[in-house]
């Protein structure tokens, strides 16, 4: 291939693909030179790889997205970053341009107009597939609804994931390659294959390489490619580029590349590395040189070219090296991006409104939304057209809007909430479902990893708008694996906003508030309340609220006040609670008349503290409620906050009451009750509150 080059790659770009290149062999060099300075923060560079990365990066477009891995330095100059701007973060600096020094080099989210558009990802060991994966899904329904308003000439956007081969072993990928295959998104998918993990190298790991693999997912076009080879990986990704921009499917390109270098800064080659002189035989370096001599090159020509790309990169290392560090205050920028609601909007009771149970307060909610808002569109199990969700809650939806803006997923969480990222990052806004709260742990490692942090470590330049629907909570007879409240468990992950409504009003306006929050949020929806069967629940049902109904989220609600009597002769107590253990209260006030308020917290993150501490100053008897098993909980964290708070105000202990600290819900209908909280216990614990 070396003897057409003259035909297909011009000389100004073979100069600057090799100055490109060289300013990354530059950069390896000097960081392993100056190594007790830059090896405080941990860093991978792309020596070896960089031939096949300024191959990549170059030819794409600033309407492309493209999610490097952590290795992928070169590929970052080639798409127009500098030297200097990759060495902010390396050093960790303030004006870091992807991170502010969040995160660790060659960990990039770009904004830029002029370049590929790079969404935040972790550290890139195969999470990043799902994410950009949705991005590709994002781009085709665009596409498909006509919400593209520029004009591409032609060239239409695609979405570029690189992976490192190792990586493609994680479940997450085959996730991503499935969805890629079934729907045919246009996404390419670059696998560097050094034939190492860390110290475990390809024969211990690994049955087939990413090549081999692909074949399965019919419908995704493979290639492989010698990636130490500039002129071959130039014109294969080349080919692929001009087909995909034109037939809009999927590829994976393998590409065989050496590594030269140390895996990390932290783990170094010389540990443990068995074929180090083999690998420098495969040397790109060697192999472009020969290339640009072949087209005419000097010698001479290539020495100017490197040493140009030597004096830039020590130049911009002294530059960085100059910058201020992050100041301690800039830690708590960029946690929520500002909501735009931050009041109660609409009508909660609209004269003439008609009384609706739970779980068509959030079917009319969605609705709405998908008839004002055609970048909204909802995903997940069962919520297509033949059942419109195994509870009826996206009934209708799919036969109103269609199956391009709802349909049914793969059996797939880590996907379905991974991919709200991409969807987030081109504009559009997910609304999408995990069928039950059990189902929600494959998902987890996207919600916490990708989501919750794509805000804060971009600092600020990428917020992720989505809303993950989560039927939850114990209900008739569900067993172990449909009646988990996993609530604690998200009340942890920072950066996401939790609702937990307890009645249908509640339930619709913070979904619309959801809907135009910038932030990702869990709308938890307990299963007992969808439709008041449950005795004791119809409280649940509600005036449907008008259509511009929206609840700010971190507002709690006294749904039930002691009276003025009571609170001045005491004793009085107040429950804090949500979702079901609303009910359960409500019933169990009845026992003493005017001597308990229900603090219903709707929202647990943000959570109203400052409601609960002045509540708390008025009762001096507090109970917080949960359906959760009591220990190491939200619930618990709670109770925690108001001794520490409000200790002055108490006359005596808070109490916690939820289920039994057991593993599971059990199936029979006698076991379950034994294990749940209701109200009776929560009669008896009110009881024993008030007589303290």
């Amino acid at each position: 291939m070396e003897s057409n080059i003259s035909t297909q790659i011009d000389k100004a770009t073979l100069r600057q693909s090799f100055f490109l290149a060289s300013q990354a062999r530059a950069m390896a060099a000097l960081y392993e030179d100056n190594f007790k300075l830059v090896s405080k923060y941990v860093h991978a560079t792309s020596r070896g790889h960089e031939v096949l990365q300024v191959a990549l990066g170059s030819q794409l477009l600033p309407q492309d997205f493209v999610a490097p891995y952590y290795r992928d330095d070169a590929l970052l100059l080639a798409i127009g970053m500098q030297p200097y701007d990759l060495m902010l973060q390396l050093l960790a600096k303030r004006n870091d341009p992807f991170s502010g020094g969040r995160t660790y080099y060659s960990h990039p989210s770009l904004k830029d107009e002029d370049k590929p558009k790079i969404p935040h990802q972790s550290s890139a060991t195969g999470m990043q597939a799902i994410p950009t994966t949705g991005v590709a899904m994002g781009i085709q329904y665009k596409e498909k609804m006509g919400l593209y308003t520029e004009d591409f000439q032609g060239q239409l956007p695609i979405a570029v994931c690189s992976l490192g081969d190792a990586s493609v072993t994680e479940g997450e990928v085959a996730e991503a390659f499935q969805m890629a295959a079934l729907k045919q998104f246009p996404i390419l998918y670059v696998v560097q294959d050094n034939g190492w993990d860390i110290s475990a190298n390809a024969e211990e790991t690994r049955a087939q390489n990413a090549f081999e693999y692909i074949q399965g997912f019919h419908g995704i076009e493979a290639r492989q490619i010698q990636g130490n080879n500039f002129l071959e990986s130039y014109l294969e990704i080349q080919d692929i580029l001009r087909i995909m921009r034109k037939e809009r499917r999927p590829f994976l390109l393998h590409a065989s590349v050496p590594l030269l270098n140390h895996h990390t800064s932290g783990v170094r080659m010389e540990w443990y590395r068995d074929d180090l002189e083999e690998q420098r035989k495969l040397d790109p370096t060697p192999i472009f040189i020969r290339q640009m001599l072949a087209e005419g090159f000097s010698q001479s020509d290539i020495e100017e070219i490197e040493q140009a790309a030597k004096e830039k990169v020590q130049a911009d290392f002294e530059r960085a090296l100059a910058q201020e560090d992050p100041q301690a205050e800039d830690i708590f920028k960029h946690v929520y991006a500002p909501t735009p609601v931050t009041s109660e909007q609409g009508e909660r009771r609209p004269t003439n409104g008609e009384e609706k149970v739970m779980v068509d307060s959030a079917l009319f909610a969605v609705q709405e939304l998908m008839e004002d808002h055609p970048e909204c569109l909802l995903y997940g199990q069962d919520v297509g057209g033949r059942l419109g969700g195994v509870f009826r809650e996206a009934a209708t939806l799919a036969q109103k809007f269609g199956d391009d803006r709802v349909f049914n997923t793969p059996i797939q969480e880590a996907f379905i909430i991974g991919s709200t990222v991409g969807m987030a990052a081109t504009g559009l806004r997910p609304i999408v479902e995990v069928q039950f709260a059990d189902y929600i742990w494959p998902g987890l490692n996207q919600l916490f990893t990708e989501l919750s942090r794509s805000y804060y470590l971009s600092n600020g330049k990428w917020p992720a708008s989505m809303i993950l629907r989560v039927p939850i909570g114990a209900y008739g007879s569900g067993g172990p694996y449909h009646s988990s409240s996993v609530e604690s468990v998200l009340t942890n992950i920072k950066g996401i906003k939790i609702a937990y409504p307890s009645n249908g009003a509640d339930l619709k306006g913070l979904m619309k508030s959801a809907y135009l929050d910038p932030n990702p949020v869990v709308i938890f929806e307990h299963k007992g309340l969808y439709w008041s069967k449950v005795p004791g629940t119809a409280a649940a049902r509600t005036i449907m609220p008008d259509r511009d109904y929206a609840l700010p989220f971190g507002q709690a609600n006294m749904v039930l006040e002691a009276t003025k009597e009571k609170k001045a002769e005491g004793p009085v107590a107040l429950v804090v609670s949500y979702g079901m253990g609303v009910h359960w209260a409500l019933n169990a006030a009845k026992a003493f008349p005017g001597q308990v308020s229900i603090l219903d917290l709707r929202t647990l993150a943000p959570l109203d503290t400052e409601m609960i501490y002045a509540q708390l100053k008025k009762h001096h008897r507090c109970l917080v409620l949960t359906e959760e098993p009591v220990n190491c909980t939200f619930a618990q964290s709670i109770a925690a906050r108001i001794q520490e708070n409000c200790f002055e105000s108490l006359d005596a202990p808070v109490q916690t009451l939820g289920a039994e600290d057991l593993p599971a819900i059990p199936l029979h209908e006698n076991l379950e009750k034994a294990m749940l909280p209701s109200s009776q216990k929560v009669q008896t614990a009110l009881e024993k509150l008030l007589k303290y």
